[in-house]
């Protein structure tokens, strides 16, 4: 028998490498570091921590967001050889860096345009940021469509899906199904709920994930935004992706064929999972991950989420209806909500509501879904406006932008 011919390395940027994905996909390189070559990696304020990844994985390029931060950078990889930069449009210039394929980690809404100039750059993007799709989905597939290659998604619900569709037409679905741990607060009562504290919503039961993916899974809105990435990057209509809770965490995700079979990607909730399967696509490599144990497990639940207790996933339910702009101004008004509430201002039950009074008041100001990224931003500004002026005139807390 011929033996197979070594495969090349692959070259790998890193957007966002100071985060929990970043970590999580510099565990699974580290497990095969001959097979991936790292050209550039960025942070958004941690320069320390961005100059000893560069240095650990040998990055040509190293970039930190924030400008206040360059020195400490720059001193770090002093007399390394390794490049470094500074400010958003050195970003996206690491982000359009010839590579084989794009982790896209950066939170939030700030990954918009570093996530989009590594697609028209022609890179194989593994896409771990929703926000892109929330804020400006259809603007995002064209591009990646008129690129080639096609969005790998990280999220492990996601990933699962696209792994348990196996190629097969997306007409052949009857319906996809994501599930969600229910968070810390599963089991817990609206009036326990409204007492809540930061503390104990970034204590999650099964993952290990930054702050604000972290409350938005306590409050379930991580899930309703995945219901938009969903409808993005499956072609599904929003009433064919179900969401049901399953506190084990095993099953991330499932797909219902017309003909009756359901086919369910399952592994130990452990993010290096989907990262290896988007690094090696399509083939598999070596994650470090734990292996999932069956019979230690036991037994498998799924149950409906609380609407009552959970209103975020009717609201993204509602702004997906609405179209581009009501899930852009959602997620950007999502995000205040969750800084104030991580910083003390607002009350857990209140995320949701000034997210869905957000939507409401801009309802009469757009209703267009943005048709370039810089509409897309505009219209993200525009919400984190509105839902600071409905924060003070709530609580008077008087929060400048």
């Amino acid at each position: 028998m011929v033996a197979a011919s070594p495969r090349a390395r692959r070259r790998i940027s890193i957007l966002g490498a100071t985060g929990s994905i970043g970590t999580s996909t510099l565990a699974v390189i580290a497990e095969r570091p001959d097979d991936f070559e790292v050209v550039a990696v960025t942070g958004n304020d941690n320069a320390a921590k961005l100059a000893e990844i560069a240095r650990a994985v040998g990055a040509r390029l190293a970039v930190i967001a924030n400008p206040a931060a360059y020195a400490v950078l720059k001193d770090a990889l002093a007399g390394t050889g390794i490049e470094a930069a500074t400010g958003d449009s050195a970003v996206v210039d690491a982000a359009a860096r010839p590579a084989d394929i794009v982790i896209a980690a950066i939170v939030g809404a700030a990954g918009l345009v570093p996530t989009m100039a590594a697609i028209e750059a022609g890179a194989q993007v593994a896409l771990a940021n929703k926000e892109c799709l929330v804020c400006a989905g259809e603007l995002f597939i064209a591009a990646a469509r008129r690129a080639g290659p096609p969005i790998l998604p990280v999220d492990s619900e996601h990933n699962a899906i696209f792994q348990a569709l196996g190629g097969h037409a997306i007409d052949t679905v009857e319906k996809i199904i994501l599930t969600a741990s229910g968070g810390p607060f599963r089991d817990w009562t609206v009036d326990a709920m409204a007492a809540v504290t930061p503390q104990q919503a970034l204590r999650h039961p099964n993952w290990s994930m930054g702050p604000k993916i972290t409350v938005d899974s306590a409050t379930m809105m991580n899930k309703g935004l995945e219901i938009i990435e969903a409808y993005h990057l499956f072609g599904l209509s929003g009433d064919k992706v179900e969401v049901l809770v399953h506190p084990q965490s095993a099953v991330h995700g499932i797909v219902a064929f017309r003909d009756g079979s359901m086919l369910a990607q399952m592994s130990a909730p452990d993010m290096r999972t989907p990262i290896a399967h988007c690094l090696a696509w399509p083939e598999r490599t070596e994650s470090g991950s734990p292996r999932l144990d069956l019979a230690a497990l036991g037994s498998l639940t799924f149950e409906r989420p609380d609407p009552r207790r959970f209103p975020a996933l009717r609201i993204a339910r509602e702004a997906l209806a609405a179209g581009g702009w009501a899930t852009n101004i959602m997620n950007a008004a999502n995000e205040i909500a969750v800084d104030a509430f991580l910083r003390h201002r607002i009350g857990f039950l209140e995320i949701a509501e000034l997210v869905e009074e957000t939507v409401a008041r801009a309802a009469g100001l757009a209703t267009e879904t943005p048709a370039s990224t810089e509409a897309a931003l505009n219209l993200d500004r525009e919400g984190r406006r509105i839902a600071l002026e409905l924060m003070q005139a709530r609580a008077g807390l008087g929060i400048a932008s």
